[in-house]
């Protein structure tokens, strides 16, 4: 029954938050691969925090409050960092689902070594506490650091600001856990009555942005899209515009720039138009000449330059989001 407690409960809540995304931007390969980094975490963070701890001698209580937070979050939250270099995640559902997998499976591994090494005064409370309380707050720490980074990234292309303040978030809440602020088992129900209750408040403020971002965006880039395949484009704002860029660069690279807002917003379209499908459940639309087109954008990005593309910015900018896009055609 020990067992059952101290990984079970975790395991639920993130079952629980992988049925909330409605539109299934989390892979299952990915998300096995976060409760797999998150085992690995615990194993380094165990070896790390104990040699630290013989190194420089401190007292335990105060070595769990203050240090072993700031080596755990840092170690739990590379893989995060990782999946956003890698355009993995492109919405805060995605990135807070796999932060708690990540949370879920340190703590599982946490838990079951602390099982095999509890002394056997510890009664079945203990571990409800810490499957429940310690499993979850693991879970909600690196999956708060992922929302807060990805909502960061989404503002900002300087990736180390964006995550220096969900890391600080996540260490405080963590140090704060360990001193035990409130009864243990106070301190559990609260995590289990708040934490779910603010990840459903989250993903449905994410869900309304998400919904609204590709209606906005998709019903835009159809027009423009279609107005460009008629020949109707340059009697446009966005094409008396491209038309004002031509005493400044050169017919070919006008040219490819023509081309590359063609090709960027076809894609585009494309990638939209996959998240909703995949929303209602419907297999994805996977053209034979998706990954060729993929390369032409690619190519034909490096041929107009990073002058280029900052003249197209007003039409077009290559920020998070629309990368992140782009990459779930591949």
């Amino acid at each position: 029954m020990n067992i059952i407690f101290s990984f079970v409960p975790v395991i639920l809540l993130l079952t629980f938050l992988f049925l909330l995304d409605s539109f299934n931007l989390v892979r299952v390969k990915t998300l096995v691969l976060c409760l797999f980094w998150g085992v690995a975490c615990a194993t380094c963070g165990f070896f790390l925090n104990k040699s630290i701890q013989n190194l420089i001698e401190l007292d335990f209580s105060f070595y769990s409050r203050y240090m072993a937070p700031v080596i755990e979050e840092c170690l739990k939250a590379t893989f995060i960092f990782y999946l956003i270099s890698k355009k993995k995640i492109g919405f805060i559902i995605d990135g807070a689902i796999y932060g708690f997998a990540i949370g879920a499976g340190f703590s599982v591994l946490e838990n079951i070594y602390y099982l095999f090494q509890s002394p056997p005064e510890y009664n079945l409370l203990t571990w409800i506490i810490r499957g429940v309380g310690t499993a979850v707050m693991h879970g909600g720490c690196t999956s708060f650091f992922a929302i807060l980074f990805v909502g960061a990234i989404s503002r900002s292309e300087n990736r180390i600001l964006a995550f220096l303040p969900g890391l600080l978030l996540a260490i405080l809440f963590h140090s704060g856990f360990n001193h035990f602020p409130f009864n243990p088992v106070l301190q559990t129900l609260l995590i289990l009555l708040l934490l779910p209750f603010a990840f459903v408040l989250v993903f449905s403020l994410s869900n309304a942005k998400l919904q609204k971002w590709l209606e906005i965006e998709f019903n835009s880039e159809v027009e423009i899209l279609n107005m460009i395949r008629k020949g109707d484009f340059g009697s446009t704002k966005a094409g008396k515009y491209l038309k004002s860029l031509k005493e400044q660069f050169t017919s070919e690279t006008i040219f490819d720039m023509y081309c590359y807002i063609d090709l960027y917003l076809e894609l585009s379209i494309k990638a939209k138009r996959n998240l909703m499908l995949k929303e209602n459940e419907f297999p994805i639309i996977v053209e034979d000449d998706l990954q060729l087109k993929l390369t032409e954008l690619t190519q034909l990005r490096k041929q107009i330059g990073k002058i280029g593309e900052l003249a197209l910015a007003p039409l077009i900018r290559m920020n998070y989001r629309n990368l992140w896009k782009l990459n779930q055609l591949n």
